[in-house]
């Protein structure tokens, strides 16, 4: 207990503390943040920063020490297991920032220098863990070249999923990958409206369509010197996944095609190159169908590693959407049936929910208890309690709901 306590807390010299180290393979580099703060131990938290080809530690550790504190506050003392250049400036610019000193330091000893060392072994393991993951996933990508016949790895792979109940609050996702794997600041999700519940093939339309209209827009003005920088919506995917059967990818070739934006008729050829992503016999994993433009249809099996990033890149795509569809399905569970009720406004809706904390706390209330609400009178909570319970007509007022 006491050695735990040791590594949690920090003398009172050494409150506000950072403890940065750096570790590289090649131009790949890892930087672990080790933080105090009034004496306690925050965390370890690894970084792993674009090296721009570089390969000496010091420009790397120097380029993340001014850009972290330009957008951090900075503690009082930085500890950093090499020099680096521009120190004096760097501690000079802190210093006026925060309005009290701040030193950078290496060297050190002691205390201090224990800290360096885990933070040293930390980032060795942490760049170790990363590389390895990478590695697996070029080894993936290699292989889903193979399986698909293309000669050139996909620098952009895009995911349509589409989620409901029943009809009910109906979303698509788009997440995206890349070489490295999930670019999560360019998923999209998108609201389904105006079809006919449970309509999967007229969601996907839609879907498609939102998405690939502004990238067409984009296409349309390449030519023109006035037009903006084109952002990610742009972009035109190399991959582009459907989770579905033919129906499905039908409606990825129509989008398309009616927006003028090219596909390929069969991999390797010039064009956005949809692939199908039908489940397999009982749904189970490794087991799926792989519907390609020129008409076959791939089997890999659970062993391919091609078939793997796919089933990745899918399954990101159906929590993406399942998570946004949940939470538009509550939302309109909370707030659709208050809104049918004659009287309620936003205001009194609101403040509902907050007496009782949501609606199954609403719910569960008497009439008496909704009631007690400021600005919900008895009728006014009767009509709340037969809403909220399917009846035609609540219990007279004041009385509570009876029970069996």
């Amino acid at each position: 207990m006491r050695s735990t306590q040791a590594r949690q807390y920090v003398d009172g010299r050494a409150a506000d503390l950072d403890v940065l180290a750096v570790a590289m393979q090649g131009s790949q580099a890892c930087v672990v943040l080790l933080a105090f703060r009034d004496g306690r131990n925050l965390g370890t938290r690894a970084f792993f920063p674009k090296t721009n080809g570089s390969d000496n530690p010091a420009e790397v550790l120097a380029a993340f020490v001014s850009q972290y504190y330009g957008e951090q506050a900075p503690p009082r003392e930085i500890v950093l297991d090499r020099t680096i250049e521009d120190q004096a400036l760097l501690e000079e610019a802190f210093t006026a920032a925060a309005g009290r000193k701040v030193q950078l330091r290496h060297g050190v000893r002691g205390e201090r220098a224990g800290y360096l060392d885990l933070a040293r072994r930390n980032a060795e393991m942490a760049l170790a863990t990363e590389l390895g993951s990478q590695a697996a996933q070029q080894a993936r990508m290699a292989a889903l070249c193979e399986l698909l016949g293309l000669e050139q790895a996909p620098s952009r792979i895009e995911c349509f999923d589409i989620s409901h109940t029943m009809g009910e609050a109906t979303v698509a996702s788009c997440v995206v990958f890349d070489a490295e794997g999930a670019v999560r600041s360019q998923y999209r999700r998108y609201n389904i409206t105006g079809i006919e519940p449970g309509d999967d093939y007229a969601a996907m339309q839609q879907a498609l369509t939102r998405r690939f209209r502004r990238a067409a827009a984009a296409l349309g003005q390449a030519d023109s010197p006035d037009a903006p920088a084109p952002g990610p919506g742009a972009v035109l995917p190399d991959l582009l996944l459907i989770d579905g059967g033919a129906g499905q990818v039908a409606q990825a070739h129509a989008v398309l095609a009616e927006l003028g934006l090219p596909a390929a008729a069969a991999p390797g050829e010039p064009g956005v190159l949809v692939v199908g992503v039908a489940k397999g016999e009982e749904r189970r994993p490794g087991h799926e169908r792989l519907l390609l433009p020129d008409g076959r249809e791939l089997r890999p099996g659970t062993a391919s590693l091609g078939l793997q990033l796919i089933q990745q890149v899918r399954d990101e795509a159906h929590r993406f959407a399942i998570t946004g569809h949940r939470g538009r399905r509550q939302k309109a569970r909370t707030s659709s049936r208050l809104e049918d009720i004659p009287g309620i406004g936003p205001r009194r809706r609101a403040a509902l929910l907050r007496h009782f904390g949501g609606l199954p706390g609403l719910r569960a209330a008497g009439i008496e208890e909704i009631a007690q609400v400021e600005g919900v009178n008895e009728a006014l909570a009767g009509r709340i309690y037969a809403t909220l319970h399917g009846l035609e007509d609540a219990d007279p007022p004041g009385q509570s709901p009876r029970t069996r």
